[in-house]
């Protein structure tokens, strides 16, 4: 029953407009259409956070969401598919690797939507920075926070992986690209 609860309580909590320097924005499946495409849809459960991604000091969006075929909209939606996992194990062209899809179906289609923001209205504007849609990263959760690469700290995206051995890992911009960062597994 509880954790009925908190699933609730977490997907209403996702589908409330987001307050972001006095403007109210709602992040939903209608905003990642409007901005990704038809093909993608919002995963409810973990919605939308928002940092710095780019070290840039404009507010950016990092959104999770579910998709079959990223490729079909990336022309007309202008964003740019990477895959930084498969980039870390030797082979990242996402043309290939979309075919390495997960075999379990819950995780099957997951994908992390990113708009870097410009301007005063940061990723809310209507022609953003840069867009990305990050393939093949194993996540059951994502969180947005700080990470320490080096002595510099940066934002970077959390995730859970959706495997047996609750591994973590982080992905990171570097300037130029997404990166993954694996962190271990959990100590339970």
């Amino acid at each position: 029953m509880r954790k009925i609860c908190v699933l609730l309580a977490f997907s209403l909590s996702c589908l409330l407009p987001v307050l972001v320097h006095g403007q109210t924005v709602k992040v939903d499946s209608e905003f990642v259409h409007e901005k990704f495409g038809k093909e993608f849809t919002l995963v409810p459960e973990i919605g939308a956070m928002v940092g710095d991604m780019d070290g840039d000091g404009v507010e950016d969006v990092v959104i999770a969401a579910r998709c079959k075929n990223p490729l079909l909209d990336q022309a007309e939606h202008n964003y740019t598919v990477v895959d930084p996992y498969f980039t870390f194990f030797g082979y990242g062209d996402p043309k290939v690797t979309m075919s390495f899809g997960d075999d379990n179906p819950a995780r099957r289609g997951l994908v992390v939507l990113v708009i870097h923001g410009s301007g005063p209205e940061a990723w809310r504007s209507a022609t953003p920075k840069a867009k990305f849609v990050i393939i093949n990263q194993p996540y059951r959760t994502l969180t947005v926070r700080k990470m320490r690469l080096g002595k510099k700290p940066l934002m970077a995206i959390y995730t859970e992986e959706g495997n047996d051995l609750s591994e973590s890992s982080a992905l990171y911009f570097d300037g130029k690209r997404y990166k993954y960062e694996p962190m271990g597994s959990s100590m339970e």
